[in-house]
């Protein structure tokens, strides 16, 4: 498997996509304006607790007041050393024996503000390097579960626990870790040791507010998360961007350094390899499949649907046969759409409906594989009695499509408009309630041109009528400003 990152860097926009054997995998961006704030550690001011939910409201000094629930606030007793597990969440207290409303705290934020939501927080804090997470307030030492083999789980757990000295801290290792020699993570440890040392000492005087940590920008994030020994190149067309990569790389990957390099071709990077194209097609609601089927993707406030059809493939042998083969590429074609559009929280999908046991179970397999290079957590389960698929995917931050869209202005983000005929009958019952209501010799009707065309052609007979029964005269003007639903009714 070939894999490329290229990073994109314009003045107020920095664009980092992973491509794997030439298909656009996964979009991260960033606007200069609005960066995002998972990660950052924050001093916060409880400003409402609400017991009934469980939850508070935390100024962190962003437009919206950030949310903390009371799962998410970590015991004040310290782990017991030996743990596979973080510190326990105080579940079982109530808020308001855990928060007052005035009191500071230092909160972490784990979702960006979403849509009408504030942040999502929470007070058990963590901080990211290359191959380690430092767990300050835990004495764990845990490892990632996609590490699989025992005997390297085993020595990075030994290695980590015996760097750590039996210290007050804990640490999870992540999947980067596989394989890495013993100084790697004796320096990412030290590395962890000195930021922690200096978000101690900002939170005694940092006031309410101001942020205490503040997670690396988007290309420096792509190198340290997503940069890997089976990454072929890390291609940057800013040559400013591209050394300060390297110089980050050379301290903290010494042996990935080599593979970050400048782009200084002609053609804009992401042209050369067809991702602006692919960035509009990821805006669609239909996905065509290359066997001629294709999914449609509706994303909802509550959830995102997945629905799949065969469209034009007819398949060879039979319709089992047809049904299974589509249901296998949609799949594949499902578990790339959601990580590349960002997708994330409840989704459904509809496969065509398949009545062999072990198609099904295959079809559920192969989704389960193909979710597993996604970097979001993931939970699928087993096709429901009506024969739907349900999983879940971690959101963190905004998908694509709200990152760079917003509601039609014409429809309010409906994604219907009423029809012509339909707003054409509305402009007559306002016309007559006009009329009862005010007096006026005669009037003056301003619509969209679509509509007018309509009134003043298919309908002209109905306005014939309709002023003969109200004595008045009716005149229309189609104004190009207005849209499909808009109209005044003014009298004269």
């Amino acid at each position: 498997m070939s894999e490329e990152i290229l990073v994109n860097v314009t003045p107020r926009e920095t664009r980092v996509a992973v491509v794997e054997n030439g298909m656009l995998q996964e979009l991260h961006i960033e606007r200069g304006w609005r960066r995002g704030v998972v990660g950052n550690i924050y001093k916060g001011r409880v400003q409402r607790v609400m017991p009934g939910m469980q939850a508070a409201f935390v100024d962190i000094g962003l437009d919206r007041a950030a949310f903390l629930h009371a799962n998410d606030i970590v015991r004040a007793a310290p782990a017991v050393a030996g743990e596979d597990a973080p510190m326990p969440p105080a579940q079982s207290r109530p808020i308001l024996d855990l928060l007052r409303e005035g009191q500071d705290v230092i909160v972490q934020v784990v979702k960006d503000p979403i849509g009408s939501k504030g942040a999502r927080l929470t007070t058990q804090l963590s901080i990211p390097s290359r191959y380690l997470v430092l767990l300050p307030q835990s004495r764990v030492v845990g490892v990632s579960s996609r590490i699989e083999d025992e005997a390297e789980r085993a020595r990075l757990k030994g290695l980590v626990a015996e760097f750590a000295g039996g210290g007050e801290q804990g640490y999870i290792v992540r999947t980067n870790a596989e394989g890495q020699p013993a100084e790697a993570l004796a320096e990412d440890i030290a590395y962890l040791s000195r930021v922690w040392a200096l978000v101690e000492d900002q939170q005694g005087t940092t006031k309410v507010g101001a942020c205490i940590y503040e997670d690396l920008t988007l290309p420096l994030r792509a190198v340290r998360d997503l940069i890997r020994r089976d990454v072929e190149k890390v291609k940057v067309d800013s040559r400013e961007t591209c050394d300060r990569l390297q110089t980050f790389a050379a301290q903290y990957m010494p042996g990935l350094a080599e593979k970050i390099e400048p782009y200084s071709g002609a053609r804009p990077i992401f042209d050369l390899y067809g991702v602006e194209d692919e960035i509009q097609h990821a805006l669609e609601k239909e996905v065509p499949l290359k066997s001629g089927g294709y999914l449609v993707i509706d994303q909802t406030e509550a959830m995102t649907t997945v629905d799949v059809n065969t469209g034009s493939f007819l398949g060879q042998r039979n319709l089992e046969e047809t049904v299974y083969r589509t249901n296998l590429e949609a799949a594949q074609a499902v578990a790339r759409q959601l990580r590349l559009r960002n997708l994330g929280g409840i989704i459904i999908i509809d496969f065509i409906d398949m009545t062999d046991a072990e198609h099904r179970r295959q079809v559920l397999r192969t989704l389960e594989k193909s979710l597993a290079k996604d970097h979001a957590k993931t939970t699928v389960y087993d096709f429901s009695p009506l024969g739907l698929v349900e999983m879940t995917r971690k959101r963190t931050v905004e998908s694509l499509e709200r990152q760079l869209c917003e509601p039609c202005h014409e429809c309010g983000g409906r994604g219907t408009l009423k029809t012509s005929e339909t707003v054409t009958y509305e402009i007559f019952r306002e016309i007559t309630r006009a009329v009862r209501q005010f007096e006026a010799a005669r009037l003056l009707v301003i619509a969209s041109p679509k509509v007018v065309a309509r009134i003043t052609d298919e309908e002209s007979a109905a306005v014939a009528e309709l002023e003969e029964f109200l004595g008045k005269s009716i005149r229309f003007q189609a104004d190009e400003q207005y849209l499909q639903e808009q109209f005044d009714v003014v009298l004269l």
